[in-house]
């Protein structure tokens, strides 16, 4: 009896992160679940990464992609390393990369932030939390 073939979907024990190619046509080319950041996700499932952190991390590197921020978020978010600084970071400082990437999301990528709870999202505000983490991440883009 043959033993199965995997999902794409299972984690798979690969020791190289997936290649993430920021290339548009690329990207298009991709089919439901064979996208990058799903490749890079089973990475860092693999690699030992908790489900919830890997999800947000996914989520963190397609909005860099597919909203256009700018191209050092972009590096910061794996398109410049395959997301290899982005897992080491979250293995290393899982609950510092949970709030980093949650302020990067809430923001879209430090573009905007809600003023109150009852406010729309507005274009240019940051709350004090994200001016903290854009003064944070300005210092190590330099």
């Amino acid at each position: 009896m043959s033993k199965p073939s995997s999902s794409r979907l299972t984690p798979s024990a690969e020791t190289s992160p997936p290649r993430l190619n920021p290339d548009l046509d690329a990207v298009c080319a991709c089919s439901f679940g064979g996208y990058p950041w799903d490749d890079w996700e089973r990475h860092a499932l693999s690699r030992g990464l908790d489900a919830e952190l890997a999800g947000l991390g996914r989520l963190l590197i397609r909005e860099a992609f597919n909203h256009g921020w700018e191209s050092w978020l972009q590096n910061l978010c794996g398109w410049s390393d395959d997301g290899q600084a982005l897992l080491d970071f979250a293995l290393r400082a899982p609950k510092t990369a949970r709030r980093q990437w949650e302020i990067l999301m809430r923001t879209d990528g430090l573009r905007g932030d809600y003023p109150s709870p009852t406010a729309h999202w507005t274009w240019g505000f940051l709350k004090p939390d994200a001016r903290r983490l854009l003064d944070e991440l300005g210092k190590e883009a330099r």
